[in-house]
């Protein structure tokens, strides 16, 4: 069975703190790392954590807000052992034709997001001098009424970049952006101040659980060769010499993992995110008289609701409300104000829970939790989990 690790690397919105960074997530799958958002400050964020920076195969971007991607250049140069070209590249034999066998050999790095994301990355390169050493490709998800980009079509594309797919919309979704044997991934639009994207990670089904003494006997009476096990371990039918037929124990549902960008309302991506073991949702602003010192005189939750719907983002109880929407098994608040602290204090290096961050977060924690039973947990940097089977899988 796959291990599936989340490790939360920035937890804070539009402006870093003390205690949070940009926006940015580590999904690690076996040996490879995902990363989703890259906000700034990424690769020391990596450095901090037991997050591997050359396991980072594939970064998912939900939106081109600069705390979502300014830290996408400076990680594509860490991680592609990227290096200062000349002014006038035509004569930095690095940048020359010669390199393209050379860096199409590796796997390329895989970067999904909107429309605009390749744009982003190949001004960036193009304007800092910035060779890379190793391959990379943008897929940009594509909706009804996006364009080409005419900017695009006059930059110069960089040696290291491969052709990437522009993925149209399908029935309101992109179905299916990433599959291999053990993991697919789908996304959606959600609504935000600008173009977002959420993505839906899914496991593929896996064997179900199985009981060798309801085999071995059959086996062994008709001489069947042991290894028939591994077919029926898949779930597979094996004919006996006598002719009885073995079933193997059904396939059972995969984990399910919902990671959402900055949104007021992500209704698009709500049959996606049905029966999610873990969603991650937004959390910008909250209502927190006697708690919060900021909070207004004149502030109510209703007020606090409207006021964050209209920059885009949502408030605790609307995370718990969607949640409960799609019968999640657990909600992750993420994406916090920068006056939220974060309950671990970077001056102890310890993890320490300081008793006002600590106090705040739980409050939080209690709004989502008054709309939605399920577990509550209010993300922070460096907090890292593994994500359960729901269905009690050993």
């Amino acid at each position: 069975m796959s291990n599936i690790n989340i490790t939360f690397l920035g937890t804070a919105s539009a402006q870093p703190s003390r205690t949070r960074n940009h926006s940015a997530l580590a999904l690690r799958l076996n040996g490879d790392v995902w990363l989703f958002d890259c906000g700034e400050g990424t690769q020391h964020q990596i450095q901090k954590s037991s997050v591997k920076m050359g396991r980072v195969s594939k970064v998912f971007i939900t939106h081109t807000h600069g705390d979502h991607i300014f830290g996408l250049l400076p990680l594509l140069a860490s991680r592609l052992n990227g290096a200062g070209g000349m002014v006038d590249e035509s004569s930095d034999p690095r940048a020359s034709g010669v390199l393209d066998s050379e860096v199409t050999i590796l796997q390329p790095l895989e970067i999904y997001g909107p429309s605009g994301t390749r744009a982003y990355v190949r001004t960036g390169l193009l304007y800092t001098h910035t060779l890379l050493s190793s391959s990379y490709v943008v897929h940009e998800l594509w909706s009804p009424n996006d364009q080409p980009d005419p900017l695009l079509a006059s930059l110069p594309r960089p040696t290291a970049e491969l052709p990437g797919r522009d993925i149209q919309r399908i029935d309101g979704t992109w179905p299916e952006i990433h599959k291999d044997a053990t993991f697919s991934v789908s996304a959606a639009p959600i609504l935000h101040s600008v173009p977002c994207v959420g993505y839906v990670i899914t496991e593929a089904a896996i064997p179900g659980k199985i009981d060798p003494k309801q085999y071995i006997p059959h086996l062994k009476r008709t001489g069947t060769p042991m290894s028939a096990m591994r077919q029926l371990q898949q779930g597979e039918s094996v004919v006996l010499s006598d002719g009885t037929i073995l079933q193997g124990p059904p396939k059972r549902t995969g984990r399910k993992l919902v990671v959402l960008g900055d949104t007021y309302d992500p209704s698009p991506i709500t049959e996606l995110a049905m029966h999610a073991d873990v969603l991650i949702h937004e959390a910008t602003n909250a209502h927190l008289p006697g708690i919060d010192p900021e909070t207004k005189p004149n502030d109510t939750y209703p007020i606090v609701e409207e006021r964050s719907k209209s920059r885009g983002h949502s408030t605790p109880q609307m995370a718990g409300l969607f949640a409960a929407r799609v019968n999640a098994r657990k909600l992750v608040l993420n994406h916090f104000s920068s006056r939220y602290a974060g309950d671990y204090d970077p001056a102890t290096q310890h993890g320490d829970q300081r008793p006002a961050a600590k106090e705040t977060m739980e409050a939080i924690r209690a709004l989502a939790q008054s709309h939605f039973s399920g577990p509550v947990i209010c993300a922070r940097d460096f907090m890292t989990f593994d994500v359960q089977y729901s269905h009690g899988v050993q």
